[in-house]
């Protein structure tokens, strides 16, 4: 068998994600363009601790989106004669190198590691943006509010979060409940939040303006109702829009323990801002409860929800990660990072670099998400 050496071996890596460097390149030249208007994302140029972090999060977010020319092999492609080969090994038919060695099956590493970070991508921001407008729905009235409202959501938010968060998400992707209906329909519940969240959104900007808030109330129930029937049951007219049942039991489960968080941390920002000044001026004005919510609240509390969107999204993957060392994820030949952890574990004494690719995956953009809420919560302090 023939190998490569250590230059050829990284030398060929980084080749490897040009797409990714030129896509990274171009971000940082417009972030730097359009600087003032991203607000609190343009001061990140001037924290080192969150650029670093944001330079990891962009280069495994681009990684997803080019992974089918990053990757060498396809993912799920099985070579019998190279079972357990340590890095670099050159596949000899096609003369393409598995540049971090290949499985128990066969299967190289880097190629699976390069699609893993898609089924990263796609659940745990997604999931995190579902739970924050679930949060926000929930945690806004409370706060505001109080009294009757506030009791009942918040022992709802306590009871669910008295659960330990790994033995919730064990009874919610069983196998068992995967064949219940009980999946599809916390799916569809949570799934009905964007909707209501955007007409209310609409309804409270332009609800003495009727030529804007029809078409736009128009625009988002087709919308809505386009990727709901694709997502919650599979039936996109179009054929565009679909998720594996695997994959919607983990989005539901993920939003349905993740939710809680967000409703208390909303809830307490509601509780402090509604007494300021704006608010009361809100109030003089004659403004409805949605709108001052909204409009006046929930704008003034981004710095700490974007901070802890973007450490849940952390979390949220470490989760995912460990549902699938537990072989609770997708199906077991998915290329989603835990699985493969899960698989290849028992190989170490044989191969030590095995389990790296996967695990040194996992842990950077974790490490990328908490960088980047760091040099996020330091700007939102200065703002």
């Amino acid at each position: 068998m023939e190998f490569l050496n250590v230059w050829e071996l990284w030398g060929g890596v980084i080749l490897r994600f040009w797409p990714v460097w030129a896509a990274i390149l171009l971000t940082y030249f417009l972030m730097r363009k359009y600087r003032q208007r991203l607000g609190i994302f343009g001061n990140l140029l001037d924290s080192a601790v969150g650029l670093s972090g944001l330079m990891i999060v962009l280069f495994w977010l681009f990684t997803a989106l080019f992974a089918d020319v990053v990757a060498t092999f396809e993912p799920l492609e099985q070579f019998y004669r190279y079972r357990r080969k340590p890095p670099g090994v050159v596949e000899l038919e096609s003369m393409v190198p598995m540049f971090f060695g290949s499985d128990n099956l066969g299967r190289d590493l880097f190629s699976r590691m390069v699609h893993g970070s898609r089924f990263v991508l796609l659940i745990a921001p997604s999931a995190t943006l579902v739970a924050f407008i679930v949060g926000i729905m929930l945690g806004l009235p409370a706060g505001y509010k109080g009294g009757r409202t506030d009791s009942i959501l918040s022992f709802v938010a306590n009871m669910i979060l008295s659960f330990p968060v790994i033995v919730l998400f064990y009874l919610l992707v069983t196998p068992g409940i995967r064949e219940t209906a009980l999946p599809n329909v916390m799916a569809g519940v949570f799934f009905m939040f964007p909707i209501i969240f955007a007409l209310t959104v609409l309804r409270s900007r332009f609800s003495e303006r009727p030529e804007l808030l029809i078409p736009w109330s128009v625009a988002v129930l087709i919308l809505g109702g386009w990727l709901y029937s694709g997502i919650v049951f599979n039936a996109d007219p179009l054929g565009w829009i679909s998720m594996d049942p695997n994959e919607l039991n983990i989005f539901a489960a993920v939003v349905f323990a993740s939710s809680p968080g967000v409703f208390r941390i909303v809830r307490g920002l509601t509780m402090d801002i509604k007494t300021r000044d704006y608010v009361a001026a809100a109030q003089t004005r004659g403004e409805t409860y949605w709108y001052i919510m909204l409009w006046e609240i929930l704008p003034n509390s981004r710095g700490p929800l974007i901070v802890d969107a973007c450490l849940r999204i952390g979390y949220t993957t470490i989760l995912l990660g460990t549902l699938g060392f537990f072989g609770l994820g997708l199906a077991p030949e998915s290329p989603d990072w835990g699985s493969m952890i899960n698989q290849t574990r028992g190989f170490i004494r044989l191969i030590p670099t095995i389990v790296l690719p996967q695990t040194i995956a996992l842990a950077s953009f974790v490490l990328g998400l908490n960088l980047l809420a760091d040099g996020l919560r330091e700007e939102s302090l200065k703002d």
